[in-house]
């Protein structure tokens, strides 16, 4: 099965994030065969597309597609010249994703059952709280209410964010602390235990901050503390440890193994979170996933992209024996997904299940590149 055509797929405006509207990546890679297979990366979408096509088609035009370990180790291997990360991680994760789906459909089979099969029935997840109908900075009681009526059971919110934006991450006040604490307590005020709150702070606190924070959240049974600091010093990660009993997760910034395999032997997390659109891809991420597993490390997938990933993630979740738990996000899966493919899972009781069809299970939407706001490009 060689690879005859590889097309992208640039979409301007995927979703809205806390940084702002975010661009998505679609790569189809073509066979001989017949067979297509899809992937996905995001943000900066044009960058990851002058890679694909300039760096990494000319290496995979003609090989055969299901070599995937060898076609990732060339592509890696033709980005470390002038260092391989950032895009050029990113656009190495959507080809492998695309490699997958079609081994998968080459096979007939599902990719968590090529991965090794089902480690669970059903996938708990969290709610990633980008949400239409309730801030959480305001209501967050509101918002906790109704994603316990959908039998969601643990959410993730970032009401520091806006202090350290104002205040560089350099200093919080003892009257910007009690505002933060807020929606934390509204939640346990109206929720009680039933909910599990996770906080995420995207990196933006010093050292002497973080340290404060994680101990004003101790009395409030916080889930964990995602990227409080910088991805830029372990030793401080290391301190931060130290000074609070919450767990810490970190990190999907983090690409490769080789990036995971320093925050695993130095014990600073007590959960990872890879991404497999930033990671290296599917093949990546259960990697990584078994090298935590052997330091008994759970992990939580990032899944805060496109509805390809939403997928993805699914499989891998659907297989790695050492599940956490996985991120999702509502608004993206009933309505922003809408329209872009043919399958949006969404959570029944706070639980999914991958795709059970031949390789990931989704395809993007008929006619989708006739859109004026996808740009499509070939290399063949």
């Amino acid at each position: 099965m060689r690879i005859t055509r590889i097309e992208t797929l640039n979409l301007a405006k995927g979703i809205t994030c806390h940084a702002g509207p975010i661009s998505w990546l679609w790569v189809r890679v073509h066979t001989d065969a017949g067979l297509v297979g899809l992937g996905e990366t995001y943000p900066m979408a044009d960058a990851c597309e002058a890679i694909i096509h300039k760096q990494f088609a000319p290496l995979l035009l003609g090989q055969d597609a299901r070599q995937i370990d060898q076609l990732w180790s060339q592509m890696k291997l033709a980005c470390e010249t002038f260092g391989s990360g950032g895009a050029e991680v990113r656009a190495m994760s959507a080809i492998d994703i695309a490699l997958w789906d079609l081994l998968g459909k080459l096979c007939g089979q599902p990719i968590y059952q090529l991965l090794g099969g089902k480690s669970r029935e059903q996938i708990r997840t969290y709610n990633t709280c980008y949400d239409d109908e309730f801030d959480f900075n305001t209501d967050a009681d509101k918002l906790a209410l109704s994603l316990l009526k959908q039998g969601i059971r643990a959410m993730k919110i970032w009401p520091f964010d806006a202090t350290a934006v104002k205040n560089r991450g350099q200093f919080i006040t003892a009257a910007e602390l009690e505002t933060c604490l807020l929606p934390i307590r509204k939640i346990r005020e109206a929720t009680g235990s039933q909910m599990d709150i996770a906080l995420e702070f995207h990196g933006y606190w010093n050292l002497p901050c973080a340290v404060r924070i994680a101990k004003a959240l101790e009395p409030y049974n916080i889930l964990w503390l995602e990227e409080m600091l910088p991805q830029d010093s372990m030793a401080a990660y290391r301190e931060l440890k130290q000074q609070t009993q919450i767990p810490l997760i970190l990190s999907e910034r983090l690409m490769t193994r080789w990036q995971f395999r320093e925050v695993l032997e130095s014990g600073l997390a007590h959960i990872i979170n890879p991404d497999i659109c930033w990671c290296g891809g599917i093949g990546e991420a259960r990697k990584i996933a078994s090298m935590a597993e052997a330091w008994q490390v759970p992990i939580a997938p990032h899944n805060c992209g496109g509805p390809v990933l939403h997928v993805a993630s699914l499989h891998l979740a659907q297989n790695v024996p050492n599940l956490f738990i996985l991120e999702s996000v509502r608004r993206h899966y009933l309505k922003e997904y809408a329209g872009l493919v043919t399958l949006s899972p969404a959570a029944a009781d706070g639980l999914f299940s991958a795709p059970d069809a031949p390789g990931l299970g989704v395809e993007l939407a008929a006619g989708i590149e006739r859109r004026p706001d996808v740009a499509v490009r070939f290399s063949k």
